[in-house]
C-alpha cells in the first residue's frame, strides 16, 4: 500500500498497516495515536482544582479525597475498558476472520468468525448525530435461509476511520473473498 495519510471521523490521525503474510492472507491494523499526557494532565488539574474550591468553602476533606479516587478510578476505567490503542483484522482465506482489539492497559480481545459464515465484507454507512459516516462490515450468513443475512459485525469500531482507509481494506478483503 502507499503511504496516505489518514484521519478518523473527527480528524485525528490515524496510521493503518496492511501486512501480506501470503496470497490468501492479510493482516490489517489501524492504529490510534498514544494517551496525551496534557489531555490526562489538564482533566486531572480542572477536578482536582473544583474540589480545592469546594474545599475551601465547605472545610470537608473528604471532598479531596473524593475527587482524588474519582481521578483515579475514571484513569484507570478509560485506560482499561475505552481507550483502543489498535485494531485489526486478520483475513484468511477458506477459513476465517479475526478481529483483534488491544487497549491501552495491554488488555486484548478477539473474536473469529469461520469463512463457511461469512457472506460478504462491505462498507456500510449511518447516521451518527449530524453526519454521515462509512463503517466496514462483515455480514454473516443466515444458517436456516443462506441467501439472507442474519446479522452485521461492524469492524474498526472504536478508530472509526474515513472511507479512504475502508477503501483499501475493503478492496484487499474482496481479493481474499473472491478466491475462496
Amino acid at each position: 500500500m502507499e503511504d496516505e495519510d489518514y484521519t478518523d471521523i473527527y480528524g485525528n490521525p490515524i496510521s493503518l498497516d496492511c501486512q501480506k503474510h501470503c496470497g490468501f492472507c492479510r493482516e490489517f491494523t489501524v492504529s490510534s495515536p498514544k494517551m496525551s499526557i496534557g489531555k490526562v494532565m489538564g482533566y486531572t488539574c480542572a477536578v482536582w482544582l473544583a474540589a480545592y474550591a469546594v474545599f475551601f468553602i465547605t472545610a470537608n476533606t473528604a471532598v479531596l479525597t473524593g475527587a482524588i479516587l474519582l481521578t483515579l478510578l475514571g484513569m484507570m476505567l478509560h485506560i482499561h475498558l475505552v481507550k483502543v490503542d489498535h485494531e485489526s483484522v486478520l483475513v484468511i482465506g477458506s477459513l476465517g476472520i479475526q478481529v483483534s482489539s488491544s487497549y491501552a492497559s495491554g488488555r486484548e480481545t478477539s473474536t473469529f468468525i469461520e469463512m463457511s459464515q461469512v457472506k460478504d465484507v462491505v462498507i456500510n454507512e449511518a447516521i451518527y448525530m449530524h453526519q454521515i459516516i462509512y463503517y466496514l462490515c462483515i455480514l454473516l450468513k443466515d444458517p436456516s435461509a443462506p441467501d439472507d443475512v442474519s446479522s452485521v459485525v461492524p469492524l474498526f469500531q472504536s478508530s472509526r476511520p474515513r472511507l479512504n482507509c475502508l477503501v483499501e481494506v475493503y478492496k484487499s478483503c474482496q481479493e481474499i473473498l473472491s478466491n475462496c
